[in-house]
């Protein structure tokens, strides 16, 4: 069984892929450490349901960002800790999953890919069958002139303080959930079928709190740990 899993947000997406089947499960994190105390129930539950085990895994597609500095580390770290045991382990964007989600749900570019950035900012990437350009971030009240008139998506919790600077062109989708899980699993199993990643590399866009308040220090940190790898 292939195990795929995105940890970037507030919602636990989580996937196993056997053949032609597949277990999903969505879970959206509460107050305190949220993924932390819930990635590994949520598996074993969703193991369970599938009538397997941990040692029936065979590989693992984690979400390497952009997203929220801990819960993207909890993904990525699970992931890794599987690949200690053995397992192969592959990485997608955050971009790269929406993408794969809107397709699922009959949306085609082109279009913009939004997501929450915090401190008011957007990461954004353009698609068409493919990104067109490298994903950034940007600061929400610039996102009219970036955009230019052409349809995004954002998700839904993040959509309204998009459409206060973009109030036309919105893309929305009947059941975001369902079509997210579809689109992992999709995603998953595609880059399953390339050379595994060991190991993976987070997809950072926002610098990270060092850089922030301690930017001598900063300097010194690895350059996969600064800027991340952009997919």
């Amino acid at each position: 069984m292939l195990l795929a899993l995105d940890t970037t947000t507030e919602i636990l997406h989580l996937a196993l892929i056997q053949g032609a089947r597949a277990w999903t499960r969505r879970v959206t994190s509460g107050p305190g450490r949220g993924h932390s105390e819930r990635l590994i129930p949520a598996l074993d539950a969703l193991l369970a349901e599938a009538g397997g085990k941990p040692a029936d895994l065979t590989g693992v597609a984690a979400c390497v960002g952009p997203g929220g500095f801990t819960s993207l580390r909890i993904g990525v770290a699970t992931a890794e800790g599987l690949g200690l045991t053995g397992l192969p382990t592959w990485g997608f964007s955050a971009f790269a999953f929406r993408a794969e989600a809107l397709r699922q749900a009959g949306v085609a570019g082109p279009l913009w890919i939004l997501l929450d950035g915090q401190r008011g900012e957007a990461f954004h990437q353009r698609w068409e069958a493919e990104a067109t350009e490298p994903a950034a971030k940007h600061p929400l009240a610039t996102l009219a002139d970036r955009v230019t008139g052409e349809p995004w998506w954002a998700p839904e919790a993040f959509a309204p303080a998009v459409a206060a600077v973009l109030p036309a062109g919105r893309i929305t989708l009947a059941d975001e959930g369902a079509a997210m899980l579809a689109g992992l699993v999709a995603v998953a199993r595609r880059v399953a079928q390339g050379p595994p990643e060991n190991p993976l590399t987070p997809f950072y866009l926002r610098e990270t709190d060092a850089e922030l308040n301690f930017p001598h220090a900063a300097a010194h940190l690895p350059e996969t740990l600064r800027k991340g790898v952009a997919r």
